[in-house]
């Protein structure tokens, strides 16, 4: 039947699965659809949608506000399970969020390279989602097991009618920001000797630089359309949507990969 489905649709049915695992093999399987389409030389209808303002989700992880949820201790193996955690219900969100830049923005005219790369993003979020699981599960905790963060869709949220707003908040800055930390995160994770939560993070680590850099090509896509200047623009919209200061230590060679130069984000950190 997914074969008579508009991308469109196959997104929606993503947004509004609320079980992670599920949801996940609901991403995989529409992102093997696509792919297989385009290989033949076909290209599914994109269609529209209306997408609600919140993706569905399990009855478990209770979501905290931020200043709620308790601080990991990386030197404790509780610690280590919950940044564990942590990352999960990230890779969760993040599905989500690339099925709904699809979903939300059919309007805009786009080539197909736009949908390739999201969907290929989305599907590689997915197995990041189950890479994060499984290394819950082999520590005997599960995802939903601790609470989480509750603003991790709220730059979804808040740019639900701006794209371009979008682009700048959510791969060029919350998914640059994972650029950053990751590194640390694999460190910790080396000297407790975990290697399956070193590999599963290695493996994010590798596949995030292509999402930062989806988000960095059609934002400057946008800005050539609109004769915008991508830095300005990059700026005020950052400003506009994102409710805090960008913090050092950033990864700036990571970030240059990403085509995010250090003239974006250092003026943003004032």
């Amino acid at each position: 039947m997914s074969g008579q489905m508009t991308l469109a649709e196959m997104a929606m049915e993503v947004l509004t699965c609320a079980d992670g695992r599920a949801k996940t093999a609901l991403s995989h399987r529409h992102a093997a659809t696509w792919f297989a389409a385009r290989g033949e030389g076909r290209s599914i209808p994109i269609g529209s949608a209306s997408p609600p303002l919140h993706p569905a989700r399990p009855a478990t992880p209770a979501l905290l506000d931020p200043r709620d949820v308790p601080k990991r201790k990386p030197g404790t193996e509780q610690g280590r399970i919950a940044m564990i955690h942590a990352v999960a219900h990230i890779e969760l969100n993040a599905v989500d969020l690339h099925w709904d830049i699809i979903a939300r923005f059919t309007d805009v005219e786009f080539p197909l390279g736009f949908y390739d790369d999201w969907v290929k993003a989305a599907d590689e979020e997915s197995k990041h989602f189950n890479l994060m699981c499984d290394c819950l599960e082999a520590q005997g905790s599960h995802y939903g097991a601790m609470p989480a963060h509750a603003g991790m869709w709220r730059g979804a949220e808040d740019t639900a009618q701006d794209l371009m707003g979008r682009l700048a908040v959510v791969p060029m800055v919350l998914e640059a920001r994972g650029l950053d930390v990751t590194p640390g995160m694999i460190a910790v994770f080396e000297r407790a000797k975990d290697e399956q939560t070193v590999e599963a993070l290695k493996v994010i680590y590798g596949e995030e630089v292509g999402h930062v850099a989806y988000g960095s090509k059609w934002f400057h896509f946008l800005c050539g359309r609109h004769n915008l200047d991508p830095k300005e623009t990059f700026h005020n919209l950052v400003r506009k949507y994102f409710h805090s200061t960008l913090k050092p230590p950033f990864n700036e060679e990571k970030r240059a990969e990403a085509g995010l130069p250090p003239d974006f984000y250092w003026p943003l950190t004032e």
